[in-house]
């Protein structure tokens, strides 16, 4: 263990992609605070995402949105910090983020057409229980949760991001309505920001690459305000503080509605699988063996408590983002007391809505400049998973068809249309489907006989 205040080697003295601080290490709190600003930026859009679709599909009123978003905001941190901090056998450990997730959305919206809130939250609550279940029964499915298959799943999950940060760099989904999608302007800041962390990622002095993508979003933000590209004036509109209400929209329960959500948590355990392996990759923490096993155990089980806890505060299911292991690579930082931080800052934003709209105002091309990176080094964990593994003809063949089948939905959607809409929604996630599939092939395809001994050979009399 290394201790307080004290780095590990120089960036320079490593190589690209080392760490300077490590797991349980205590970087000075100004260090501790730049880097968790950075992991704030990254996961902020996709907390406040889910609930602001949810909201403008459902038509909810201003204030509905704006309460769910703060819920969203400060269960973040909550979950965020019991999963950090561990409580019993609950949490990973690592500087894992956790956040809203997108999985659940598209049948979020389907239910609440039929039931409203009321049904939304009860399900959710109740299909909590699928995942912490799960959680439990981790030590028997260690023969089909192999590293190929988080590899290939947390490779799935860097791929299918890259599409939201390239959107975010065309300017998101206002610009495409507007037809400004891809502009001049857009595309130049997208590549300001690009660069500028690329850049400053590649330096010599460990302060620049800790600070890369603080920087290069503040960069890009200055110069969009310079532009007219930013206005503060919905800032006078809200309240401001937000307090929790617990049950304030009420719950209810019926079966046809719980069914796909309680898949969905089958389907949202396989990627915490593939989020808590690439953060134990990027941290230099163990990927297989019992400590690893154990971080599983925990980190699931507290994704199917915090969902619960979201529901009881009004707002949607959490899981562990996978943005965060991109900042924990650029930034060389895996300390556990950054993630402390992170929480802190997310329960903050989510008692006053105007801090988090300040940030909330960010253009999404400077987001997009930034996260299309960050999500390339979350495919770039999962190619290391997977390429510290043997690539025997077995492996090659579920990889194969793993790649095949998750980036083919996520390229060609329209591929499930014949299906029904309820297995549709499930599957036309590529992370959803490359994760069956490599689990389904894990369990099924019998295992290459080792190579027969070559023949000992004497030397000639």
């Amino acid at each position: 263990m290394h201790t307080a205040h004290t780095p590990l080697r120089t960036p320079a003295e490593q190589g690209a992609g080392e760490l300077v601080y490590r797991l349980h290490d205590t970087p000075p709190l100004w260090e501790t605070l730049a880097v968790a600003v950075q992991h704030v930026l990254a996961v902020f859009g996709g907390v406040i995402a889910p609930p602001l679709v949810i909201a403008n599909a459902l038509h909810f009123d201003t204030q509905m949105t704006a309460y769910m978003v703060s819920m969203a905001l400060f269960v973040s941190g909550l979950a965020t910090l019991i999963q950090i901090v561990r409580i019993g056998p609950m949490g990973s450990g690592l500087l894992s983020i956790q956040g809203t997730s997108f999985t659940f959305v598209t049948t979020i919206i389907a239910i609440g057409e039929r039931g409203g809130m009321p049904l939304i939250l009860g399900v959710c609550a109740a299909g909590a229980c699928v995942e912490m279940l799960v959680s439990r029964c981790l030590r028997y499915l260690q023969a089909i949760i192999t590293p190929r298959v988080t590899g290939i799943v947390v490779t799935m999950i860097g791929l299918s991001l890259i599409k939201v940060g390239m959107t975010s760099c065309g300017g998101g989904a206002a610009a495409q309505r507007a037809g400004t999608f891809a502009s001049a302007p857009h595309l130049a800041l997208a590549a300001l920001v690009f660069v500028v962390i690329i850049a400053l990622n590649a330096s010599r002095n460990r302060y620049l690459r800790m600070g890369s993508i603080i920087i290069g979003l503040l960069t890009g933000y200055c110069v969009a305000t310079a532009l007219g590209m930013v206005s503060f004036g919905a800032l006078r509109e809200l309240p401001l503080v937000q307090l929790p209400q617990p049950f304030k929209y009420g719950m209810r329960i019926d079966l046809p509605a719980l069914m796909p959500i309680a898949f969905l948590y089958l389907i949202t355990s396989i990627e915490t699988i593939g989020d808590i392996t690439a953060t134990s990759q990027v941290s230099h923490e163990p990927i297989e063996g019992p400590v690893y096993m154990q971080r599983l155990a925990g980190g699931i089980l507290a994704d199917g408590f915090n969902s619960l806890l979201a529901a009881v505060c009004n707002t949607f299911p959490n899981t562990t983002f996978s943005q965060n292991n991109g900042v924990i690579q650029m930034t060389g930082v895996a300390s556990r007391r950054v993630g402390i931080a992170v929480a802190c800052m997310l329960i903050v934003l989510g008692f006053f809505p105007a801090l988090a709209d300040v940030v909330a105002l960010m253009p999404q091309p400077v987001l997009g400049g930034a996260t299309l990176l960050m999500f390339g080094t979350v495919a770039a964990a999962g190619v290391r998973i997977l390429s510290s593994q043997p690539l025997d003809r077995r492996s090659v063949l579920i990889i194969a068809a793993a790649f095949g089948l998750g980036l083919g939905v996520e390229l060609v959607p329209d591929i499930l249309r014949v299906l029904p809409e309820d297995v549709r929604i499930i599957f036309r996630s590529g992370i959803t489907t490359g994760g069956v599939t490599a689990l389904v092939l894990q369990a099924l395809l019998p295992k290459t006989p080792p190579a027969p001994p070559a023949p000992a050979t004497f030397p000639p009399v």
